[in-house]
């Protein structure tokens, strides 16, 4: 049975600050997915004159052996590897990255209260900048986090200790919401006191069931005791 994540206003009382993933978080996921499983496979595929058959193996074998790493998210680490301008392409089809429902009323609320915000997130700085430019959110964020400056993923421990030294604020007195559960797991060891797994990152797949973690679906559920 799925375990929701509920916020009682004792629990707001005590957060101090407010940590947001972006991918599957703030943003619809189905964007990444079909950039890397669909745009990136069929580029390289016309580039390197294979079939998409032959694409699309190289590229899951590449994907499982650097996932969970910082390369996994570096856009320079593919361009590198695969030979094409990653972020070009990403710009063209920006007009695709859509916000998920409930984000915009969460973070209004939020950023008019006296919590810190912060956008915590694995994306490399140039694929934050292209999504940025489209979705207009950082208005909201006291401060944007990527895993890039501190040279480990949000999956490292070391991640967790740099945020936290950065911040100045004690990750017991922090709210963490994200859509992978090893970084959710992750945080929770290093001290995040208040966590939420996204259920449905991807609106095009279905919702996930978690048992361990407590999940929501939208962010704004959480807004029900928030004062």
């Amino acid at each position: 049975m799925a375990r929701k994540a509920t916020l009682s206003q004792s629990d707001w009382k005590s957060i101090d600050a407010i940590l947001l993933d972006m991918d599957g978080t703030l943003l619809d996921l189905s964007f990444d997915n079909r950039f890397w499983k669909t745009e990136v496979p069929s580029v390289y595929a016309k580039n390197k004159g294979m079939t998409l058959e032959e694409s699309l193996e190289f590229l899951g074998r590449c994907y499982k052996d650097y996932s969970g790493t910082l390369n996994w998210y570096c856009t320079d680490f593919w361009a590198e590897k695969l030979g094409f301008d990653i972020i070009e392409h990403k710009t063209k089809l920006a007009h695709q990255v859509s916000v998920r429902p409930g984000t915009l009323e969460f973070l209004e609320k939020i950023h008019a209260s006296s919590k810190d915000v912060y956008l915590v997130t694995n994306a490399h700085p140039e694929t934050l900048r292209v999504k940025l430019e489209q979705t207009r959110i950082e208005q909201y964020f006291d401060k944007l986090y990527t895993s890039h400056q501190f040279h480990q993923p949000k999956e490292s421990p070391s991640f967790w200790s740099q945020l936290e030294e950065d911040m100045a604020i004690p990750l017991s007195k922090c709210l963490f919401i994200d859509d992978t559960e090893s970084i959710l797991m992750q945080a929770q060891h290093s001290g995040v006191k208040h966590i939420a797994i996204i259920e449905q990152p991807d609106s095009s797949l279905p919702p996930k069931t978690y048992k361990e973690l407590p999940s929501i679906n939208y962010l704004d559920e959480l807004l029900e005791n928030f004062e």
